[in-house]
């Protein structure tokens, strides 16, 4: 993979910076018949952070295979590859190779972060790519939701440094990295970055932010912390797509309901709800089917890591939307139900009492009904 030369006078740092890229293209994604039109390899369960029983595993495993390198404008290229989710994410993961300081790695963070527009080069290379893969895409959508996210994996600091000494020595420099910021952060800034952070040895380091991480370890001590970042945001895309969907959903509702309460108005409740409920049940399985599509299995310090990298990147707040929604629509549903109930009972009723005055009419008519 191409590297990125940086000179340095002190301390030197290696690693790779690694741009993911995800995308909500449909419902589903029928990965054994993806694998049979494009012939790629299955992603490896991550790999535990010690040799314990536990570990962290793949109900489905995504699909991967290579993507063509990514140029930037600066000349830099990047290699890449792109992941196929079976609740239909796709993940496109670029990564660069850097040796340098902490000044070429914070100028780094802060142009991509920033200045480049990762997102608008990346999409191009999934429309050619699903396009491929479109007999194994069930209910595509028209308009894709994306999320983009940052890691900057060191793999060495000169000095192999302990995760104390690196804190107390260059605690700022990995704020920077975090927030994309070449400025002096503020004292209350930087703890308040490096308060998002979780170690297992005493010289591994991950520390999370909601739109980059800087992870201090091995290639094969970050692989799983990469992927359960990877995992987190593309839930964090699921859970957006859930709450526009509701959002659209609740707003027809409420029109349909403010255009009147009459009679026959009601009558058309009856479809409406139908459709409600069919969103509700859409959403609870296709919530479960993200929510399991990982397991951890005995190996509790990748729970933590998850537990903390979905915090970061905001998957609790939008899952609260999502369960705030799906009460509020279940609320509706049975108010509508009821409406269209009595409308019902009203009109069964009405019809009883005009067969009974048919028959008093014929009846007193002296004739038979």
């Amino acid at each position: 993979m191409p590297a990125l030369e940086i000179q340095t006078a002190e301390v030197t740092l290696r690693g790779s910076v690694l741009v993911l890229l995800q995308y909500d293209v449909c419902e589903a994604i029928r990965l054994d018949l993806l694998r049979e039109l494009i012939r790629a390899r299955m992603v490896e369960s991550p790999t535990p952070k010690r040799p314990a029983p536990g570990y962290v595993r793949f109900q489905r495993p995504p699909v991967v295979e290579s993507v063509e390198t990514l140029v930037l404008e600066s000349g830099e290229q990047l290699q890449g590859e792109i992941k196929y989710y079976d609740y239909g994410v796709l993940s496109l993961v670029f990564e660069l190779n850097f040796t340098g300081d902490w000044n070429k790695l914070t100028s780094l963070a802060s142009r991509w972060v920033w200045d480049v527009d990762f997102a608008a080069r990346a999409t191009e290379i999934v429309r050619r790519r699903l396009e491929r893969a479109a007999p194994a895409l069930l209910k595509p959508y028209k308009e894709w939701l994306s999320e983009d996210y940052l890691i900057f994996h060191v793999r060495e600091i000169t000095g192999a440094l302990s995760v104390p000494d690196l804190i107390q020595r260059h605690g700022s420099r990995i704020a920077q990295v975090v927030r994309g910021d070449t400025g002096i952060l503020a004292e209350s800034e930087c703890s308040e970055v490096l308060q998002s952070r979780i170690s297992y040895y005493a010289n591994d380091l991950a520390v999370i932010g909601w739109n980059a991480a800087f992870i201090y370890d091995s290639s094969s001590g970050a692989e799983t912390a990469i992927q359960l970042l990877e995992y987190a945001n593309s839930q964090l895309l699921e859970f957006r797509h859930y709450d526009d969907l509701l959002t659209e959903e609740l707003e027809r509702v409420y029109t349909l309901l403010d255009e009147g309460t009459g009679i026959f108005a009601r009558w058309r409740l009856a479809r409406s709800a139908t459709r409600l409920h069919t969103v509700l049940l859409d959403v609870a399985e296709l919530t479960e089917h993200a929510d399991n599509a990982i397991k951890f299995l005995s190996d509790m310090f990748s729970a933590r890591l998850y537990k903390l990298a979905a915090l970061k990147v905001g998957v609790p707040d939008y899952k609260d939307l999502v369960s705030q929604k799906v009460r509020t629509a279940e609320e509706l549903y049975r108010f509508m139900v009821d409406q269209f109930n009595q409308s019902r009972a009203f009109f069964l009723e009405m019809t009883v009492v005009i067969i009974l005055i048919i028959e008093l009419v014929f009846l007193f008519h002296g004739k038979p009904f």
